[in-house]
């Protein structure tokens, strides 16, 4: 199916609606007495205000920002509406704990196939073939980002044969926080021995992997680098000056970047601007919303092109979370009729202190 004619179907749904309509269905689900989730419930009272008459998008401010600490501690399934049907079934997933221990949440099953929607949308209109083969090189256990592939895999007839490695980013980042600098430049040595080992035996088509270690890839295997069809790069950074290398590399292959994290999925790529100078994402409307915002008052946005911290909604059915600021930094992207809500661009972290290492992983 071309990108046009998956438009079509449930992606182009989705980018018809109206975000406010959206907005007051979600909230409704989350703070209905009989269907409501049971930390939305409980906080009905401190909050001020009734969140029932949430109208539209933009009086969500009144949450405040949400404190990421509770994902931290709280059952996630605590942050699911009592309108999924208990006991819940599934997997917990874990953020990376760049910052602090890791934060969970719970996705259901809806969830997890409206992420597969959005990820399989982006694979056909960056250009991806179908039924090629995938190595999928990114955290694995509790990440739900090692999973990308195979989650595809699963829904859809899309990816032929998915290899996968062994990766666990929190004992590199122990390493990295605690200045062992050899020992993590030697784990980081151990994940490129396995993407080469496969790649020298196996037939791979395309590699899912995070910007910076396809980066490191590049000093040390660049001849294995342009073997490849493609690659799906997920997680923050990338600069213009690696991006350019990664399409100097590939050739004719695909280079798709994709911004994301645990907590919402992924924001695909718009084409690169500025002669490459810009590298713009899209949320994935309308179930996640982007605001670039003053870095020292998250209620303000940034007037367009310039750069500000960035602040994520999440809207999705059966997860709210509102106004989370990101420790990321970006470019407010002006979309115009390409996508209904605004865009990040050139993402990077919001600061950079030797305790809280970079999402490497």
């Amino acid at each position: 199916m071309d990108a046009q004619a998956y438009d079509r179907s449930l992606i182009g749904d989705w980018l018809g609606h109206d975000l406010d309509a959206w907005t007051r269905r979600v909230v409704r689900r989350n703070f209905h007495p009989d269907t409501g989730a049971p930390y939305w419930l409980k906080r009905v009272a401190d909050l001020g205000f009734d969140p029932l008459e949430i109208e539209t998008f933009a009086d969500l401010v009144n949450f405040g920002p949400f404190p990421l600490e509770i994902l931290r501690t709280i059952d996630p399934a605590a942050l699911v509406p009592q309108a999924v049907p208990r006991p819940l079934s599934g997997r917990v997933w874990e953020t990376g704990g760049t910052t602090g221990k890791p934060c969970r949440v719970f996705l259901t099953d809806d969830t997890i196939a409206e992420r597969g929607e959005w990820k399989r949308w982006a694979l056909v209109k960056d250009g991806f073939d179908e039924g090629r083969n995938w190595l999928q090189a990114s955290p694995t256990g509790p990440h739900i980002v090692g999973n990308s592939i195979s989650e595809i895999t699963d829904q859809y007839p899309y990816a032929g044969q998915v290899h996968t490695i062994d990766m666990d980013p929190r004992w590199v980042k122990r390493m990295i926080r605690a200045g062992n600098l050899p020992v993590a430049n030697e784990y980081t040595d151990h994940l490129l021995e396995q993407i080469i080992q496969i790649l020298d035996t196996q037939e791979i088509h395309y590699l899912c992997t995070t910007p910076a270690l396809f980066h490191l890839m590049l000093t040390k295997h660049r001849a294995h680098a342009a073997r490849l069809q493609g690659v799906a790069l997920v997680g923050t950074r990338v600069t213009p000056e690696m991006y350019a290398d990664f399409v100097d590399v590939l050739g004719s292959g695909v280079c798709a970047l994709w911004y994301g994290n645990t907590l919402y999925g992924i924001a695909p790529m718009l084409p690169p601007e500025d002669g490459g100078a810009l590298l713009p994402h899209v949320p994935p409307y309308p179930q996640v919303q982007f605001t670039v915002v003053e870095k020292h008052d998250w209620t303000t946005p940034v007037e367009y092109g310039q750069v500000g911290q960035v602040k994520v909604t999440i809207l999705q059915d059966d997860l709210f979370l509102p106004n989370i600021l990101e420790r990321d930094q970006a470019v407010r992207f002006d979309t115009g009729d390409r996508w209904p809500s605004d865009g990040v661009a050139n993402v990077g972290p919001l600061y950079v202190a030797q305790n809280t290492p970079e999402d490497i992983y």
